[in-house]
C-alpha cells in the first residue's frame, strides 16, 4: 500500500515537472530517462566487477558494449542518452528527483531481499 502510494506521487511530481517545463525535443522524458539512467549504473556495476575478474577484458572496451547493449534495448541512440544527460545534469530539480526516485527504488528492493532470505 505504501508503495503503492510513493510510486504515484513520484509518477505525479514528475510528470507535474514536466508539464511545466516542457522536455525540449531530442531528450528522453523523465521515466523513460530514469530506465535507461538505472541500466547504465547496472552495466557499468557489472564491467567493474567482470574486470575484476578477468584480467584480459578492458574495462573501457567492456564498458563501451554494456552501454550500447543499454541503447539497443531501449532503442534510443548514444547521443540521445548523453544529450539528455547533459539536459537533466543541467536541470537539477529534475535530476534530483528522479535520482532520488532510483535510490529509493533500490533501497525498497533491498529491504524486499532481506526479508526474504530471512524468512528462509
Amino acid at each position: 500500500m505504501i508503495r503503492n502510494c510513493f510510486f504515484v506521487f513520484v509518477l505525479f511530481f514528475l510528470t507535474s515537472c514536466g508539464n511545466n517545463n516542457e522536455t525540449p525535443p531530442g531528450i528522453l522524458k523523465p521515466l523513460k530517462m530514469q530506465l535507461v539512467l538505472w541500466d547504465i549504473i547496472k552495466a557499468e556495476a557489472y564491467t567493474a566487477e567482470m574486470v575484476k575478474t578477468d584480467t584480459a577484458k578492458k574495462a573501457a572496451e567492456e564498458n563501451l558494449k554494456m552501454q550500447q547493449q543499454v541503447f539497443s534495448i531501449h532503442k534510443i541512440t548514444r547521443n540521445e542518452f548523453y544529450n539528455s544527460y547533459d539536459y537533466y545534469k543541467n536541470n537539477s530539480p529534475v535530476f534530483k528527483v528522479m535520482l532520488d526516485s532510483m535510490i529509493a527504488q533500490a533501497t525498497r528492493k533491498k529491504n524486499y531481499n532481506n526479508k526474504n532470505l530471512q524468512a528462509q
